[in-house]
């Protein structure tokens, strides 16, 4: 017990300095970590300015489904107005079955396309359901991997980056 004693005492016990070798590879790799996001998105975004091409997910399309034309050409004009779109399709009508509050219902609904940015998207889905007639409103994006890059442009230069 001695032996124990004699080297664990906290007299006998020296503090341990790191050493600033293994403090700087530390935080080299912890800044890496921390400024890797913002790296990769810059990059990609002079990439694509010198070359003319598209990011991938820069983009995205949004489906909502309205319950009938008048509502779903309302929406559509609405969400153009306030500049949440480049440009917005309004599908022809569709059958539909879905669970609701425990039962299997039916019911014909016009779905919308709707192209714009992806970083619009809290601020489009936020406004929809504002204004949908529907408790829980169908809101779902999809981000565009990859199109026409004339395409992308003039969704970028449609809908303003806020």
């Amino acid at each position: 017990m001695d032996w124990f004693y004699q080297r664990f005492h906290k007299d006998s016990l020296s503090l341990t300095i790191p050493r600033p070798g293994c403090v700087s590879i530390f935080l080299v790799i912890l800044l890496s970590l921390v400024v890797y996001p913002v790296l990769k998105t810059v990059s990609l975004q002079l990439h694509s300015a010198f070359t003319g091409s598209y990011v991938s997910g820069f983009n995205s399309v949004a489906l909502i489904s309205c319950p009938n034309e008048q509502v779903a050409k309302d929406i559509a004009r609405a969400v153009m107005e306030k500049r949440l779109a480049a440009g917005v399709n309004i599908l022809p009508k569709s059958s539909s079955m879905y669970y609701w509050k425990g039962e299997i219902e039916e019911a014909t609904e016009i779905p919308l396309l709707i192209k714009t940015r992806t970083s619009n998207i809290p601020k489009l889905s936020e406004y929809v359901r504002s204004i949908h007639p529907f408790e829980v409103p169908e809101i779902m994006s999809f981000p565009i991997d990859q199109g026409n890059p004339l395409f992308m442009k003039w969704i970028e230069e449609a809908v303003p980056d806020e």
